[in-house]
């Protein structure tokens, strides 16, 4: 149990960061030229800060608040990504069987014929599916399709109308990393063929109902439109480039003639997913707490969250293009952070696992750490210079400085929590099975994986002996304390 001093300390804790972090927020919207924004940082497992500023629709002045909604980009592929592997652990999908098996088309390589292309290659984006020249127009052919939608083995079989010969790369299936929308418009008809199921409807069902939430990938099944952001661009003035439905839903699209399992890209499982800020903090904490919602619900099995957030590709200088040093690691539709100087670097103390998000003006990030349970959420719709270069990572400025921010905040709790708490250092943090290591603390020292759970416990006294694991990177807890970040040799 929590000490009453402890309780304090976060009191005083939270009201140090609120308006650092409040300030910081403001200044990075007036200097960047911001639209709206929302941001959260969390801090434990728990919404810490939470700020949110500007206009969610300019044409209304309508202001963003907590119950915004935004088309959150590339993010959706994470989501996308519980809903397939929601499939896998009921075994309804198979990570590893060549996805031909479940659809009414063939996906194969021409270059390497008889290499297979599976839901692991697409998850990580290992499969050597990209977005060649037809995939903008058979995207548009799908989005305006009111009906009758034309079927990926269009844009994917050689005979097909959208087909062009660079869909696929050169290098086998499984061994090169190229990030690609069309990775998860596959992942969706996947889902579709094997359950049966809509997308859209899939995903509600699979995730956003049993957790109790409103998102969804068809905006026209949104309840409250009105909270919806538009998002901008300057052009001349700002101009909305998407989701501008000023408080009218535009109703979900007719689609009684479509066969699930043929074209699951009409609902943008690559970025159309509107979201809110609170409501990716609930999707970010399944991923943290083992599988388990905040309603207690279980989404996803541990097992199955440990395999999304296990190390499936990392660059190692010709394997992959990482996108500029944005992307240098990958897990299962996630994104691993390596905190590579000038590179894919959030908070540069953690672990953490995530995904960034950019279009129509919209930029976006979701990141945490999966055991310190430490994390950011940051959406805005619309910047009136655009977004400029970062000047000490891959990320834009205003992305940096949303992270700076961030690190502050939970900098302040730390820094609060200490001077009321003794704090228990572990000296050194580092060491063989066997050795002993001096620790401040009374109680016991939980030892933690990447993934939270606990693997050891020992005494915390002021000679301990660690434990027998396997070398590596762990997290020891003790209760009244942020967790101590240890590595075995």
């Amino acid at each position: 149990m929590k000490t009453r001093l402890l309780l304090i300390a976060s009191f005083f804790l939270n009201s140090c960061a609120a308006q650092t972090f409040s300030e910081a927020m403001d200044e990075a919207m007036e200097t960047h030229g911001v639209m709206g924004m929302s941001a959260l940082i969390i801090c434990d497992g728990e919404i810490g800060e939470a700020y949110y500023g500007g206009l969610r629709n300019y044409e209304n002045d309508w202001p963003v608040d907590e119950a915004t909604r935004y088309r959150i980009a590339s993010i959706s592929k994470s989501v996308t990504a519980m809903g397939c592997m929601k499939l896998v652990e009921s075994s309804v999908l198979d990570l590893d069987l060549d996805i031909s098996e479940y659809l009414p088309f063939d996906v194969n390589n021409p270059n390497h014929p008889d290499a297979t292309i599976t839901l692991r290659m697409l998850l990580s984006h290992t499969s050597s599916v990209q977005d060649g020249d037809g995939y903008s127009p058979f995207l548009t052919a799908t989005y305006q399709s009111t009906n009758n939608l034309p079927s990926l083995g269009e844009l994917l079989e050689p005979t097909g109308t959208w087909y062009t010969s660079n869909m696929y790369r050169t290098e086998v299936p499984g061994t090169y990393y190229a990030y690609s929308n069309l990775n998860f418009g596959l992942v969706a008809t996947v889902m579709e063929a094997a359950a049966g199921l809509r997308f859209d409807v899939l995903m509600d069902e699979l995730i956003f109902q049993p957790m109790g939430l409103g998102c969804s990938y068809d905006v026209g099944a949104l309840e409250g439109i009105e909270n919806l952001a538009a998002l901008y661009r300057n052009q001349g003035g700002w101009v909305a480039q998407a989701d501008q439905y000023n408080g009218v839903s535009p109703g979900s699209p007719e689609l009684a003639a479509y066969t699930p399992g043929s074209n699951g890209s009409r609902f943008a499982p690559q970025g159309g997913l509107r979201a809110s800020a609170a409501e990716l903090y609930e999707l970010m904490a399944v991923l943290f707490n083992s599988g388990i919602a905040s309603n207690g619900t279980a989404v996803l099995a541990p097992e199955t969250v440990e395999a999304m957030l296990t190390e499936h590709w990392t660059y190692d200088g010709s394997n992959g293009n990482n996108y500029y040093n944005l992307f240098n690691s990958w897990g299962l539709g996630i994104q691993r952070v390596t905190n590579t100087a000038m590179g894919d670097i959030v908070f540069p103390e953690l672990q953490m696992w995530g995904h960034p998000g950019e279009a129509y003006g919209l930029i976006s990030d979701w990141y945490f750490d999966p055991v310190a349970k430490d994390g950011v959420i940051f959406l805005t719709n619309g910047a009136w210079n655009g977004y400029s270069f970062g000047n000490s990572s891959a990320f834009y400025t205003l992305e940096e400085d949303v992270f700076d921010a961030g690190e502050e905040a939970l900098d302040c709790t730390a820094d609060v929590a200490t001077a009321a708490v003794t704090s228990a250092p572990v000296v050194p943090n580092f060491g063989r099975p066997g050795e002993a290591i001096a620790c401040h603390g009374t109680g016991a020292m939980l030892w933690q994986d990447a993934l939270g759970k606990t693997v050891a416990q020992t005494p915390a006294q002021r000679s301990s002996v660690i434990p027998t694991l396997p070398a590596g990177s762990y997290f020891i807890r003790m209760e009244g304390q942020k967790p101590v970040r240890f590595t075995v040799l």
